[in-house]
């Protein structure tokens, strides 16, 4: 046998098998979707957060060859849905999936298009206003 080759440990296999798993689940499609159109030619593309832990372990186990091996491994994937982004007509908005906010600063962050909108409107008839 060739002393080059170096034999796979059984954790090895364990933690390869796993993360192929999560791989699978957790691609850049999760995270942004796959956009969708409707009939009055809105886009809507899906945005989600993706959480996930992993965790391994294992041990030999006598003095046999070969040695008896004990072990496992888990994972788990959490996957929040958080906006859409909204496209029609070139505009781009975000749209929050209704989750109540965590903090002040998250309720503040949510408010900030609404104020933006509504500062421009006053601007915006403000200008009209002077062009009268």
């Amino acid at each position: 046998m060739d002393n080059n080759v170096q034999k796979s440990h059984p954790l090895d296999d364990l933690m390869r098998s796993t993360m192929e798993k999560i791989h699978e689940m957790v691609d850049t499609n999760t995270i942004v979707g796959q956009p969708i159109t409707t009939p009055d030619g809105v886009t809507l593309i899906p945005i989600s957060k993706v959480s996930f832990g992993f965790a391994s372990g294992g041990g030999d186990y006598g003095n046999t060859q070969p040695q008896n091996f004990g072990g496992g491994n888990g994972a788990g994937v959490k996957i929040d849905p958080v906006a859409f982004l909204v496209i029609k007509d070139g505009t781009t908005r975000v749209l929050p999936v209704s989750v109540p906010p965590v903090s002040t600063v998250d309720r503040v962050v949510e408010m900030v298009p609404d104020i933006l909108d509504k500062v421009e409107k006053y601007f915006d008839k403000k200008q009209e206003k002077e062009d009268f």
